[in-house]
């Protein structure tokens, strides 16, 4: 039989532990239903693309072998950029592939010509600016920069970002998206990067989690009527 003094304090730890550990509780459940009511298409926001683009056939391309590339060409990629084709090699420089000149970067008039291929038609542009650089909890994070960031006249606050350098139309970014990403970091616990599954803070609630659940059951144990009448059958038997 466990002394009353020692029922005291696990029903105190339990009690403490629920409550500190209530809060992250709430945002794992409260993200889990948000993540499993929402659709991931829409979140990527696909309901904004033109998912019908097809990059545009050329013919009469230099080939990469007349390029003038350093070390030679290990990955090559073709870029439509503004009705015109240019090789993205290396993953380091754009060549145009008709006369084999490089390309240092995009201009602005080029993103949104690539953006309206990705994007649908019906959608105004509000602005278009450059950004050189991002945090860790910037919606553009790990990406390649610089990059355009295009924004439209959307309740959504829709905005499509094309990196300068190579000319890919990289990422769509929505309200949905952005309460998706910080659902997403409470979720992972991860307050830096949002995609780390092994945080020592997550470690370490998940831990105290179980210590919580465990002491319920301890507590249902020493403090059931069922099993404080059947250790007297069976003590009384002996």
């Amino acid at each position: 039989m466990v002394s009353r003094n020692t029922a005291l304090k696990i029903r105190k730890t339990h009690r403490y532990l629920g409550l500190f550990l209530g809060i992250q509780f709430l945002f794992w459940t409260i993200s889990g239903l948000y993540f499993s009511w929402t659709d991931i298409d829409e979140i990527h926001g696909d309901h904004f693309k033109n998912l019908e683009h097809q990059t545009k056939p050329y013919r009469d391309l230099i080939s990469p072998s007349q390029l003038d590339v350093a070390n030679g060409v290990k990955t090559i990629e073709l870029r439509d950029i503004g009705n015109r084709p240019y090789y993205w090699i290396n993953n380091k420089q754009l060549y145009s592939a008709i006369n084999g000149k490089p390309k240092n970067s995009i201009t602005k008039d080029e993103a949104l010509s690539i953006a309206k291929n990705r994007m649908r038609n019906d959608l105004i542009v509000e602005s278009i600016e450059q950004i050189t650089e991002t945090g860790k909890h910037h919606e553009y994070r790990e990406k390649l920069l610089p990059a355009y960031v295009i924004s439209y006249k959307t309740d959504e606050a829709l905005k499509a970002y094309v990196s300068v350098s190579d000319g890919k139309f990289q990422t769509v970014r929505h309200r949905d998206w952005r309460i998706f990403d910080f659902l997403w970091m409470t979720h992972t616990m991860d307050y830096e990067g949002r995609d780390n599954f092994n945080t020592t803070v997550l470690r370490a609630f998940s831990l105290l989690g179980l210590i919580t659940v465990l002491s319920g059951f301890l507590l249902w144990y020493i403090s059931s009527p069922s099993i404080i009448t059947l250790k007297k059958r069976l003590k009384i038997k002996k």
